[in-house]
């Protein structure tokens, strides 16, 4: 059953793509004002990095099997997973630009200078850059399902761009994981 015209899955995706990266770096660039959010309770609020690492861990989890089940040819178990790994990702990034827009701002990095210019900031910049390029991969593979019924799905580029998307996502995710622990368990 066709969810998305097919015509109009490379268009939706640019323009979910752009929509999503607009938010997202209004949010981070201090656009949005902390009073277009609900106030939190400063727990609430320090509490979002937690449940963070945890739906990091959990969609590592999620994007893996959903790999390990198309691989095994087990489409119904890849489609749950996917689907599990963007409601995981969309999670994330809601409480995430929550935080940032009701703080007003990113966390500063609490430990030594050296380890902030060769270590936190290069893995924060390849874990934010492979975030923006997820974006729109993830995007076209999952209206690509959404537009094709599985059995025309393997004559589309929908495999292709999934791997892509998975790859980078896993690293992402890993590597947001790794801020996690430079921010809150060495460096807290």
């Amino acid at each position: 059953m066709e969810y998305v015209p097919r015509e109009r899955v490379t268009s939706l995706t640019a323009v979910l793509s752009v929509v999503s990266l607009a938010v997202v770096f209004a949010a981070a660039g201090g656009q949005i004002p902390s009073s277009t959010v609900p106030t939190a309770p400063e727990w609430f609020l320090d509490l979002i990095p937690h449940v963070n690492v945890l739906i990091s861990a959990t969609a590592i989890g999620t994007i893996t099997l959903g790999w390990r089940a198309i691989r095994r040819g087990n489409v119904d178990r890849h489609r749950v997973a996917m689907l599990s790994s963007f409601a995981l990702f969309a999670a994330f990034l809601t409480l995430y630009l929550y935080r940032l827009v009701a703080t007003g701002g990113a966390q500063p990095f609490p430990g030594p200078d050296a380890v902030y210019q060769f270590v936190y900031l290069p893995i924060l910049a390849i874990h934010i850059l492979l975030a923006i390029v997820c974006i729109p991969l993830v995007y076209y593979a999952l209206l690509l399902a959404f537009a094709h019924p599985i059995e025309e799905l393997r004559r589309t580029s929908h495999a292709r761009f999934g791997r892509y998307a998975a790859a980078l996502w896993l690293i992402s995710f890993s590597l947001g994981i790794v801020v996690y622990v430079l921010l809150h368990v060495i460096y807290s």
